[in-house]
C-alpha cells in the first residue's frame, strides 16, 4: 500500500472516530440524563416522595432517544418502606423535547415493579385535604405506557402477581385506553379494561366518558360508567354506576361515589350494591377498604375485624376466605344509613 493510500485511510478513520465521539457527546448533551433525572426527582418531592436510582440514568439514541433507568425506588419522604421497587425502566423522549420543547414522554416502560399497598396507603393518608399548590396536570405520553411482570403486595403477602399493563396515548381531550391482566393470590385471572377522555383545566384534571370493565375468575364481571375529578392531593371525586354479574347469584346494581377529603373527613368511597340476596350501603376510606377486603379473603385466616367507616350490609349467603355465613346482617360505625329497601318502604303509602 502506498504512502498516499495509508494517509487517506488514516484520514477516513480519524473522521469516523471524530464523528463517533461527536455522536456520543451529542447524545449525552441532548438527553442530559442529569437534567431529566433531577426533573423527575423534583416532581416526586413536590408530591412528598423520594425517587432514587441504583445507578445514573444511561442515555441511548436508537431506535429512539431514551433514558435507561436501573434500580428504581420510590418511597414517601422519611419513610423506610418503599412504595415502588422496579428492576429497570425506560423513558423514551420525543425529539422536540430534546431541543428545548415542552417536556413530554414518548413512551414509558417499567420492568418487574413491586408496589406495596401499605406504603401507598400511608402516603395517601398523609396528603392534605387541599392541593396546597399548583393543581395537577395530565402529563403527555405520545405512544403509551408498558408495565410488565409487576406485583402488588401488602407487607409480604402477594395480592396480585404477573401483572401486565399497557395504555394508549395520553393526551388531554383525546380518548385514553388502559388494559391490565394479572393473577390474584389464588391464581385466578384478573382483567381490567378502562376507557376515558382526560381533560385539564385551571383547577386540576378530569376524566369524562369513563367505561370500566373488570372480570375476576370465571364468575365475576363488573361494568361501570361515569366521571372523575382530581384537583390535587386528597381532593378527588368520582361518580360511577353500572352492574355486577355473579355467575352463581345473578345481576346486581352497583354504584361507587368518591367524595374529597376535607378538614373533618378523609377521602371516602360510598359503595352501593343491591340485588338478589344482597344489600350493601357503606362509606369507607378506599385504601383501607382494599386492605380489609384482602385480609378477609386471605387463606391464612385471622380474626375478622370490622372495616372503618359507616354503613350496613345484609347478605343471605356468604362464602369468602373459608368463612361461611347465612343471613348475615352487619352494621358498621355509628352513622348508619337506612337500607334502600327500608327507605323506599317508608316513603310508599301503606297498603290497605
Amino acid at each position: 500500500m502506498s504512502r498516499r493510500a495509508r494517509l487517506v485511510l488514516l484520514a477516513i478513520a480519524g473522521v469516523a472516530g471524530a464523528l463517533v465521539l461527536a455522536t456520543v457527546i451529542g447524545v449525552y448533551w441532548l438527553l442530559q440524563p442529569d437534567r431529566f433525572t433531577a426533573s423527575l426527582q423534583a416532581q416526586a418531592r413536590a408530591a412528598g416522595l423520594e425517587l432514587s436510582l441504583a445507578s445514573p440514568a444511561r442515555p441511548t439514541l436508537f431506535p429512539r432517544p431514551a433514558l435507561e433507568l436501573q434500580g428504581i425506588t420510590l418511597n414517601e419522604s422519611d419513610a423506610s418502606m418503599p412504595i415502588l421497587l422496579a428492576a429497570r425502566g425506560r423513558l423514551a423522549l420525543p425529539w422536540h423535547t430534546l431541543f428545548g420543547g415542552p417536556t413530554t414522554i414518548a413512551r414509558l416502560e417499567i420492568d418487574a415493579p413491586r408496589v406495596d399497598l401499605d406504603a401507598l396507603q400511608a402516603w395517601l393518608g398523609h396528603l392534605p385535604a387541599g392541593s396546597g399548590g399548583r393543581p395537577p396536570q395530565i402529563p403527555r405520553v405520545d405512544t403509551g405506557i408498558l408495565i410488565s411482570r409487576a406485583s402488588v403486595v401488602r407487607g409480604n403477602e402477594i395480592l396480585l402477581d404477573n401483572l401486565a399493563l399497557e395504555t394508549g396515548q395520553l393526551h388531554p381531550g383525546k380518548p385514553f385506553s388502559l388494559d391490565l391482566t394479572a393473577r390474584d393470590a389464588h391464581g385466578d385471572p384478573v382483567q381490567l379494561r378502562l376507557l376515558a377522555t382526560p381533560r385539564t383545566s385551571g383547577d386540576g384534571m378530569s376524566f369524562e366518558n369513563i367505561g370500566l370493565h373488570l372480570s375476576h375468575g370465571a364468575d365475576t364481571t363488573i361494568d361501570l360508567h361515569g366521571t372523575a375529578r382530581w384537583h390535587g392531593a386528597a381532593d378527588a371525586s368520582a361518580d360511577l354506576a353500572g352492574q355486577m354479574d355473579l355467575a352463581d347469584a345473578g345481576r346486581y346494581e352497583l354504584s361507587l361515589r368518591l367524595t374529597p377529603a376535607n378538614l373533618r373527613d378523609p377521602l371516602l368511597l360510598k359503595f352501593h350494591l343491591a340485588g338478589p340476596g344482597r344489600q350493601v350501603d357503606v362509606r369507607l376510606p378506599p385504601l383501607q377498604l382494599a386492605s380489609w377486603w384482602s385480609q378477609l379473603a386471605s387463606p391464612t385466616g385471622g380474626p375478622l375485624a370490622m372495616p372503618p367507616g359507616n354503613g350496613h350490609l345484609d347478605v343471605d349467603h356468604l362464602e369468602l376466605g373459608g368463612i361461611r355465613a347465612e343471613g348475615l346482617s352487619v352494621q358498621i360505625g355509628d352513622d348508619v344509613p337506612a337500607p334502600s329497601s327500608s327507605t323506599a318502604a317508608a316513603s310508599s303509602p301503606a297498603s290497605p
